[in-house]
């Protein structure tokens, strides 16, 4: 049985801050988990194989081919603000001084 001390110490390292109802709750709750895992542990598993996957999944990725580029024109199309080749974007770095 885990104690509501154990779950405000949890608490404190998380720097996370419960009401004493809200530390009774989430000891409650844990409590109910891990003696679910505590049941899950008594299963007797010496007959079943490893899974590592339950469905088989396979990389489905198109192949890397060269291709010819889009035309420039049509990557700036959408582009509200350009100088030259290049796309204008608003400074997000103030310069302060020290």
């Amino acid at each position: 049985m885990i104690s509501k001390a154990d779950v405000a110490h949890v608490a404190e390292l998380a720097r996370l801050e419960f009401s004493d109802a809200e530390l009774d709750q989430f000891t409650a709750q844990l409590d109910e988990i891990l003696n679910m895992v505590d049941q899950l542990e008594s299963v007797d598993t010496t007959d079943v194989p490893v899974t590592t996957q339950s469905v088989h999944l396979e990389n489905i990725m198109r192949q890397d081919v060269a291709s010819t580029p889009t035309p420039l024109n049509e990557l700036m199309a959408n582009v509200p603000t350009s100088k030259g080749n290049l796309i204008q974007v608003p400074a997000i770095i103030d310069k302060e001084e020290d």
